[in-house]
């Protein structure tokens, strides 16, 4: 899991928690990586990751993400919401190692988890669902959008409906990760890829 907030234990880190807790009563290890609080470099398009397999910058907090990726076996992503999106820092993030890690990726659940402290959830949500829908990675849902409220530190543990969903969420990813969904053998052979341009 990543938390995708400045803040090592905020609100969004209990909405985690809370999917972290329900894993493990599942028998299914987790760990919470913070995004912390020094800043993150953003693709700058030089496509070095296209032949190295690694972005150019090799910051600590890449590195760290990038070798978790390759053991673990899904990913879920929480972020605070900002102007209506996820964490700008996190976007930087993730935009670099999606772009770089899509082997590491491809095939293993995935979910995203927002917190805010009234609205912008839904457009925070579905940009980071777009990360998994273009890697060929199954997008784990709850009964209800996967957000949860609370501004002031703390506030979100008083949200039980938004807990509840985080709870749901994790026992359906428990579900897709026993079901073996992300073995290399289940996987589909894949087509050879067309990319088309618009502009011709």
């Amino acid at each position: 899991m990543i938390n995708g907030s400045p803040h090592r234990e905020g609100n969004t880190f209990i909405a985690l928690r809370e999917v972290a807790r329900t894993l493990e009563a599942e028998g299914i290890e987790t760990e919470i990586i913070p995004l912390g609080t020094r800043p993150v470099p953003g693709c700058i398009a030089c496509w070095s990751c296209s032949q190295t397999g690694c972005c150019a910058f090799e910051d600590d907090l890449y590195m760290l993400i990038r070798e978790k990726l390759a053991q673990a076996d899904g990913l879920i992503v929480g972020s605070p919401v900002y102007f209506a999106g996820p964490n700008g820092s996190l976007c930087a993030l993730l935009d670099r190692l999606f772009v770089s890690c899509t082997d590491r990726l491809a095939y293993k659940p995935a979910a995203a988890v927002v917190v805010c402290r009234r609205g912008g959830a839904s457009a925070a949500f579905d940009r980071l669902n777009k990360y998994f829908t273009i890697s060929n990675m199954p997008v784990v849902s709850s009964q209800y959008w996967n957000s949860v409220h609370g501004r002031q530190p703390g506030e979100a543990s008083q949200d039980l409906e938004g807990l509840q969903i985080m709870r749901v969420l994790g026992r359906n990813m428990a579900r897709v990760l026993k079901a073996g969904l992300t073995a290399s053998e289940k996987r589909p052979e894949p087509e050879p890829r067309i990319v088309t341009s618009y502009i011709r």
